[in-house]
This record gives C-alpha cells, sequence and structure tokens, in this order.
C-alpha cells in the first residue's frame, strides 16, 4: 500500500470557497447484477470469470476496487459511492455522459447516469454534465445519424438536458446558468455549431471545453492530464509546467475548472486496445495532493477529481486494495483546512461505507434490516457516524 504525504500546517481558508466535484464513470457492467460483464471490465481480452487465489477477479484495471468488479446499475455500489464521496467532503459528482440516444451502449449509460443523481439528490450532492460529443461522430460514421441532422440531433440532446436535469436545484451552477462540459470537444469544432445547439435552450449554460475556451461562447475551460505531451512516460516536471500554463492562461477567462488527479496509468496496451498514453507516476500519492493543492492556491472555481472510477486509464480514487482510503483521506484534510473549518468527517467514517455496503448486500431480502439499513444511510448523510455504527452493529450481531 502506498505511503501518501500529509498536507502541510497551514490553515488559511480560501474566501471564494471552490466546489469539489468527482469526474465519475457511469459505465460498469457485471454479470451478477446484469447478465454479462461489460467492456469497461474485460476489454475483450480480460476475463472476470477468473478469480485469483486471494478471491479477485482478472478485469482490465492495475487497481483493484474494495468492493470488486461492480455494476453501475447497482442501487448498493450506488449508495456507496455516494456515501465516501459525502464522507470524504466531495461536493457532487461531473457525470461522463454519452447522450439519449440507443446507440452502442449509450442508452444504458443514460439510464445508470438518472439513477446516481437520484442518489447524489439523497445526500444533497450536486451534480454536473460532462458531454461527449464523440458519440455524434461515432453514430455517423456508424450510418445511425445523418450527417446532416447533427445539429438538430445535438438541440434534441440539450432540451433533455434542460428538461431533466439543468432545472434541477441540485445542479451545479456559476452565475445562476447551469455548468456544462464538453470532452474535447471532439466533434462539433466551430462556435456557431454550439450557437445553434445551445439556441434551443431558455438560458444558456455556462459552457467549458477541455484545456483552453475554444469557442467566444466558452465561459472557460478545464484542466484534464497532459498524456499528450509524451508518448512514453510523462515527468511530473513536465505535467506540473502545463498546470501552471494552464491556470496562467485561466486569468483571462470568466471561470476557470481546476483538476486533481492521482497518475495515470492505462491497462490499454495489456488489453491489446491500442498503444498504452503516457505514464505519470503517482509519487507516492504526492501528484494528487499536489494537483489538488495548485487548484486551491489557484482559485478554481470548481475542482473536478480527475477521476472518481476510470479504472481502464489508472486516473481513479475510489477505495481501492492498493491505496486503500488514501485519495479521500487527502480530500477531507483540503476540506477542513482550505474550505470548512467546521467538515465533521473525520478518518474512520470512511471505512464505515465498506461495512453499510456489506450489510446491504448480505441483508438484500430481508425486508425488516432493509428499512433498518436506510435509517442508517440517512444518519451517515446527516453526520452521525457514531449512531450509524452503533446500529450496523446491532443489526449485524
Amino acid at each position: 500500500m502506498m505511503a501518501f504525504i500529509a498536507l502541510s500546517n497551514d490553515s488559511a481558508i480560501q474566501k471564494n470557497k471552490p466546489k469539489i466535484m468527482a469526474h465519475y464513470m457511469p459505465w460498469y457492467i457485471s454479470k451478477p447484477v446484469s447478465g454479462y460483464w461489460g467492456w469497461h471490465w474485460t476489454m475483450s481480452h480480460f476475463d472476470p470469470e477468473k478469480i485469483d487465489k486471494s478471491g479477485k477477479r482478472e478485469i482490465a484495471s492495475h487497481y483493484y476496487p474494495l468492493i470488486g468488479a461492480y455494476d453501475s446499475y447497482d442501487p448498493a455500489v450506488l449508495e456507496y459511492h455516494i456515501l465516501l464521496m459525502k464522507i470524504s467532503g466531495i461536493d457532487g459528482i461531473i457525470i461522463d455522459w454519452y447522450g439519449i440516444e440507443d446507440f452502442f451502449d449509450y442508452a444504458i449509460l443514460n439510464r445508470n447516469t438518472s439513477l446516481i443523481i437520484d442518489f447524489a439528490r439523497k445526500a444533497g450532492l450536486e451534480f454536473a454534465i460532462c458531454y461527449e460529443d464523440q458519440t455524434v461522430k461515432h453514430m455517423v460514421n456508424n450510418n445511425y445519424l445523418n450527417e446532416n441532422n447533427t445539429i438538430e440531433h445535438a438541440q434534441k440532446t440539450m432540451i433533455f438536458l434542460q428538461d431533466n436535469w439543468f432545472c434541477d436545484d441540485l445542479y451545479l451552477k456559476l452565475d445562476d446558468k447551469p455548468v456544462f462540459l464538453v470532452f474535447g470537444p471532439q466533434y462539433f469544432m466551430e462556435s456557431s455549431q454550439w450557437d445553434s445547439i445551445f439556441s434551443v435552450l431558455d438560458i444558456r449554460p455556462c459552457f467549458f471545453t477541455q484545456n483552453l475556451p475554444l469557442f467566444s461562447l466558452s465561459s472557460g475551460a478545464f484542466l484534464w492530464v497532459p498524456v499528450w505531451l509524451s508518448d512514453d512516460v510523462l515527468s511530473w516536471e513536465t505535467c506540473n509546467k502545463y498546470i501552471d500554463e494552464f491556470y496562467e492562461k485561466s486569468a483571462s477567462w470568466d471561470f476557470v475548472i481546476g483538476g486533481a488527479f492521482p497518475e495515470f496509468n492505462d491497462i490499454y496496451s495489456k488489453a491489446k486496445v491500442s498503444k498504452s498514453h503516457a505514464y505519470l507516476d503517482a509519487r507516492e500519492g504526492k501528484t494528487f495532493a499536489d494537483t489538488l493543492q495548485k487548484s486551491i492556491d489557484k482559485h478554481a472555481d470548481i475542482i473536478q477529481i480527475i477521476t472518481w472510477n476510470d479504472f481502464g486509464e489508472g486516473t481513479n480514487i475510489e477505495p481501492t486494495e492498493e491505496y486503500g482510503y488514501n485519495y479521500l483521506q487527502t480530500i477531507q484534510n483540503t476540506k477542513r483546512k482550505y474550505i470548512d473549518l467546521s467538515f465533521q468527517y473525520k478518518s474512520n467514517d470512511l471505512a464505515l461505507c465498506k461495512r453499510f455496503y456489506d450489510l446491504r448486500i448480505k441483508y438484500k431480502n430481508d425486508k425488516e434490516k432493509i428499512i433498518i439499513l436506510d435509517d442508517v444511510f440517512n444518519l451517515l448523510i446527516m453526520g452521525k457516524s457514531a449512531d450509524a455504527e452503533k446500529i450496523m452493529t446491532e443489526i449485524d450481531s
């Protein structure tokens, strides 16, 4: 297990408090829940049905989740994730979203997105969408969508967002406008296209593109791991220089979404999917601590955790067998030190989430205990960790 560094002892609370949002992947499919293993666990190479002597399944990742290979449509998993975020000090989720069409697995991802949003609401966590406009390219290339109808398709997608999520009180907003990220963009590359796409909305969103504001209607940009800067190993010095340049440029933007990431260690080459991207070392947890600290120091309006659970690229901070709760403890320390002096959760509270998840699985068919565990969930959300722990002990005795 990694030996993680501690943050410095300064205790200056930021006046303009940033929101900490975790970039979330809703794309995992497991055989026990859905009847088959999805691509993100197998990458058409690994076989999760193979289980080693320690009980671990063979999955497409260098890291193994504490709860094993899971399904993003499993309510017990989503409760567990939301509890961990709440207790670690994360304010909400930015969901990687592929639209509303029944093409490839996009409809499944949209269904899973709706469910994780339901659980976020229960915990009072905010949420936002990061749209993958590469989906349009794939639909066009596979003759599902006519190239002449792509703007109309995108407008339909925006109307869905407005009707279902943009108007929600818990949807992340800046200047009373919904925050909307596009990963890239990778298809709509002209400002006039986005102007037409947003024209159907009652309120145009705060629009963020990756790394640089690409259009006149952009509110700013969001940072991402700059793996394109190397073909092999991305040094921390090169990465750090890029981050400094990003924040220097952001001084002229309306808003900036900073980023904190643990490392980059993808499985693509081993899975024979493609050549691996550049490797960025975790440096015993220092990469995450440094990028998180810099987003605080540079006064980012929003800090995006990159990522909660992209196990294929190894940017995950969700608790695993390898590093445990260390990344979440770093977030707790940052939250208490720079954002909220009254932040009440402690590092020991994080383990209660796994305990709660295990009880959900163990007693999933016990109606009486299901009701009791619903109360435990609410107690944990309210910060009454001792009461929740006491009830969990009583349930399992």
